[in-house]
């Protein structure tokens, strides 16, 4: 089962894949899958991750397969189902499942995002819940599920050791993601980076709102760049580019998206909504230095 993206540009929709781990609904976005295939078997790593069922070489390229099964707390999985192999932060990996439902296409708008009754955010490992039909499916958070297997696939604050102490309060930046983690990593990045003047969204329209209403005081020069995430529920990082981009009052605004998507197909799509730079979430180095860059072509 090849995975194409099929949605116009900036619709802010998504297409998710349902898949079953017992009895149990969950999603992924389709434009993190590359491909679905049967069980194979693997090879252990030794002293590996209780999660990490092993690694596996189809056409040539080294995959490791994760058991989500384990990873939800829901026992360890048995040779059969399936593999949903997925790209995203740059790393090709497998997750074992049951078996696959189908594909729903919804608009962000319809997810809705768990509450602090169910897990902090620092523990979810869910990034929304949509209802369909008469059930619920739990989209799932593969960019946490993997960095609690191994934190170097987050976000490499390393990168930041030699950038040296600096000051440029003013340059206002808007930065819209809904991890609540991340979204505080990047503002402490930006901070030691010497940007300490961020105003930081949990979702696309709260950061287009913001911008809007900017724009409508004529204050337009308290954005100096935009820093969005992709996957947002309410609106999504392609829909607010695609805003952004098509007005003539904010289109110079430069605006990075800052995403675990950045895979061949995806870049295209940032491209052609506008985007002025596509960097993946673990160069958080690149971010720093790109923003320097896009500042002061300004």
């Amino acid at each position: 089962m090849e995975s194409k993206i099929l949605l116009e540009n900036g619709t802010n929709e998504l297409e998710v894949l349902e898949f079953k781990i017992d009895d149990h609904c969950y999603g992924i976005n389709v434009a993190k899958i590359k491909e679905i295939i049967t069980y194979q078997d693997v090879t252990p790593v030794p002293n590996a991750h209780p999660s990490i069922e092993g690694i596996f070489m189809p056409r040539d390229t080294m995959i490791t397969a994760i058991d989500l099964r384990n990873c939800l707390q829901r026992g360890t999985s048995q040779p059969g189902g399936l593999f949903i192999v997925t790209n995203f932060n740059k790393l090709d990996i497998a997750f074992h499942v049951d078996s696959v439902i189908g594909i729903h296409r919804v608009s962000w708008a319809d997810i809705i995002k768990p509450n602090a009754t169910i897990s902090t955010a620092e523990q979810s490992i869910s990034t929304g819940i949509i209802k369909y039909d008469d059930r619920l499916i739990i989209i799932l958070d593969f960019e946490k599920i993997v960095s609690d297997i191994n934190p170097n696939t987050g976000l490499n604050m390393d990168q930041l050791k030699d950038i040296g102490e600096r000051s440029r309060p003013d340059i206002p930046i808007v930065l819209a993601e809904d991890s609540q983690l991340l979204n505080k990593l990047i503002v402490d990045a930006l901070s030691k980076a010497g940007y300490t003047n961020v105003k930081n969204f949990e979702n696309g329209k709260l950061a287009y709102d913001y911008i809007t209403d900017l724009k409508e005081k004529d204050k337009l020069d308290e954005v100096k760049c935009i820093i969005t995430d992709v996957e947002m529920p309410i609106m999504d990082g392609h829909r607010l580019t695609k805003l952004i981009k098509t007005d003539d009052k904010t289109k110079n605004i430069p605006l990075i998206i800052f995403s675990s998507l950045v895979n061949e197909e995806m870049r295209r799509k940032g491209e052609s909504l506008g985007a002025d730079r596509q960097l993946s979430k673990p160069e958080i180095g690149n971010l720093v230095s790109t923003i320097d860059e896009l500042v002061e072509l300004e």
